[in-house]
């Protein structure tokens, strides 16, 4: 028999101070209604950022490369 996935980390985590339940349940509301309106509005949600091959290569130009433009 396998052994089961270790849990996944927390969501929220408490820094300092010791809430009650009810305290971490209308926090826990709070995020969760948030995060559900940003959606809700067509607002990009935070992600992890891209890979690097996704990223497009920046295209450098020197110093001055703009008296050199083509009229």
């Amino acid at each position: 028999m396998e052994e089961p996935a270790p849990p996944a980390p927390p969501a929220l985590r408490v820094v300092r101070g010791d809430p009650t339940p009810d305290e971490l349940a209308a926090l826990t509301a709070v995020v969760l209604a948030r995060g559900a309106a940003l959606s809700a509005a067509g607002e990009p949600v935070a992600g992890p950022p891209p890979a690097p091959g996704w990223l497009r290569p920046t295209l450098h130009r020197p110093a001055g490369a703009w008296r050199t433009f083509p009229r």
